[in-house]
């Protein structure tokens, strides 16, 4: 058996090196590093892979989100809320451009924000809304969408973990993720459904003049060479990695299918294990693209189930620990404990196991026996 990895990157690399390495070798040839015709040639194909206008690249997917943020105008002091459970670089750049965070909970089952939780922590000074697709899966933004229009809000999709996840409609419609909201961002970091082999991002948007604004953003505030027209960061996505994301871009849809079948075998393995709640996969089976396959453990020690793993050289991850209510640099006094029950309970609970395209029924079965054989005793 090949060894197991939580992301395999190499075996990946593997199936697509002819079209990858001279990619990149064109790419160093011609010296075009920074916004060269690899940036161009991938923005255009995956804005049509995506059916949105515009993708804006930028350096990384939390640059993506703040760069989001600066787009829209908001101010500080205005309200933006955002789920509890999720990667801290969603709160983080609210607090980093003066706005205020409000947490709130999020869904037992899909572990993505509450829309009725939403709906209570509105107050005047709300201005936005940022559902995250966690761990691959389209939030409700049918109904996010809805409660944004009835209370003049913006919603900014966090789509670092979903690209290529398709969101139906309840008349059948459907869309991708990330091009549903006023705007949205994506991370193209190395393990993502869509990785390059650095750091990278980017912004989507079907707003001309939000797109135009962020374009500026993204590159000094600038949109005629040494013009600042707005205040800016330098957040580019550099060519190399552009070439990398092109190539793996024509895959992507495989390579989502093919962890759907990972999470299926997964869930054939852990069917009759009580003490074990697989993924639920809310809607149309293309709405979860896995890009984290997590458990829920009931009456398991979670803690000493990852130690013992990790003993038989099976890599897992404990998505995510800590609240962001919790965290030192989010606390609040305005937070009630009573308000955060699905959170505070997932994060005893949880535990993601290896998911990524190379991972083979051998493996599976492999982890999933070991899984097994712990609860069991």
């Amino acid at each position: 058996m090949k060894k197991i990895q939580m992301v395999d990157l190499k075996g990946q690399y593997s199936g697509i090196k002819d079209v990858v390495n001279p990619a990149i070798q064109e790419v160093i040839d011609t010296a075009t590093f920074i916004n060269g015709p690899k940036v161009h040639e991938f923005q255009k194909n995956l804005e049509n892979y995506l059916g949105v206008k515009h993708v804006i690249p930028c350096a990384n997917g939390t640059d993506a989100l703040q760069i989001a943020m600066m787009g829209l105008g908001l101010k500080p002091g205005d309200e933006v809320i955002t789920a509890d459970f999720t990667f801290a670089a969603t709160v983080e750049v609210i607090a980093l451009l003066g706005l205020t965070p409000v947490l709130v909970d999020v869904e037992p089952d899909t572990f993505n924000i509450d829309v009725d939780a939403i709906k209570k922590a509105i107050t005047p000074n709300t201005k936005a809304i940022v559902p995250v697709h966690l761990f691959g899966q389209c939030a409700n933004m049918e109904a996010i969408m809805e409660v944004a229009k009835a209370h003049n809000l913006y919603v900014i999709e966090d789509n670092a973990q979903a690209i290529g996840a398709t969101y139906t409609y309840a008349n059948g419609d459907k869309a991708k993720a990330g091009t549903i909201g006023d705007v949205s961002s994506t991370s193209f970091f190395p393990s993502k459904n869509l990785g390059c082999y650095g750091d990278g991002g980017a912004i989507f948007t079907n707003n001309d003049d939000l797109a135009h604004t962020i374009r500026g953003i993204v590159n000094h505030g600038m949109y005629k060479r040494y013009h600042h027209d707005v205040v800016g960061v330098n957040s580019r996505l550099d060519s190399i990695q552009a070439a990398v994301l092109d190539a793996k871009l024509v895959h992507l849809d495989t390579y989502n299918t093919s962890r759907r079948r990972a999470a299926h075998k997964y869930n054939e393995h852990f069917k009759d294990v009580s003490e074990i709640t697989t993924p639920y996969e809310c809607g149309a089976e293309d709405n979860h693209v896995y890009h984290q396959y997590t458990l829920k453990l009931s009456g398991v020690d979670r803690d000493a189930l990852v130690q013992y793993l990790n003993d038989n050289n099976i890599p897992c991850g404990v998505y995510y620990p800590i609240p962001l209510h919790n965290q030192k640099a989010y606390q609040d006094s305005r937070y009630n404990e009573a308000d955060f029950t699905v959170t505070n309970q997932l994060v005893k609970e949880v535990i993601s196991l290896p998911m990524h395209t190379e991972l083979d029924d051998e493996q599976i079965a492999f982890i999933a026996n070991h899984i097994k054989t712990f609860i069991n005793g």
